[in-house]
C-alpha cells in the first residue's frame, strides 16, 4: 500500500469517527483495488498484507464499514454478499449470470431516488438499487446461455 493512500483511507477513517487501524485502512485500499469483492476474497487480500488477521475482524471492520458509509454491501440474489468503496452515490449494478461478474451501472437519470416507484406507501425515499442481469462479452463468446433464474424464485 502507498502511502498517499494509506494516508487517505486513514482520512475517511477518522473523518467517519472511526479508529484508524492499519486493518481498517487496508480494507479500505484493497476493496478500493478490487470492487465487488465478497468478504472472504477481503479476508484473503488483506491477510496477503498485513499476516495475523482474522476472519473475524475482517467481517467486524467491514460491518463497521458499512456502517459508517465508507463501504456498500451488495447483496444480489443467489450471490453471496459484495462490497465495494464507491458508496453514497445513487449507481446500480450489472451482473453475468454465466461468471458472475459485476460491473458499475451508472444512474441515467443522476438524481436519488433515481426511479419513481407507481407507489411509495408513505415511505420517504432516497434511493433506488437496480441490477441488471445478462451475460458478459466473454460468457457471450463462450457460447454461454443465461439461466432462467438468477438465484429465486
Amino acid at each position: 500500500m502507498t502511502q498517499s493512500s494509506d494516508s487517505t483511507a486513514i482520512n475517511e477513517l477518522r473523518a467517519a469517527g472511526l479508529r484508524a487501524t492499519s486493518q481498517r485502512s487496508t480494507v479500505l485500499e484493497w476493496l478500493h483495488e478490487h470492487p465487488h469483492a465478497t468478504a472472504d476474497d477481503v479476508f484473503r487480500g488483506v491477510k496477503a498484507r498485513l499476516g495475523g488477521v482474522s476472519v473475524q475482524a475482517v467481517y467486524d471492520v467491514l460491518a463497521a464499514c458499512v456502517s459508517a458509509g465508507l463501504i456498500r454491501r451488495i447483496e444480489l440474489a443467489g450471490h453471496p454478499a459484495r462490497f465495494e468503496r464507491r458508496a453514497g452515490d445513487n449507481h446500480h449494478h450489472v451482473t453475468c449470470r454465466g461468471c458472475g461478474r459485476i460491473e458499475d451501472v451508472d444512474c441515467a437519470v443522476d438524481a436519488r431516488p433515481c426511479l419513481t416507484p407507481s407507489q411509495s406507501h408513505g415511505f420517504e425515499l432516497d434511493e433506488a438499487e437496480v441490477v441488471f442481469w445478462g451475460l458478459c462479452p466473454d460468457c457471450q463468446t463462450a457460447g454461454e446461455r443465461p439461466a432462467a433464474h438468477h438465484g429465486h424464485d
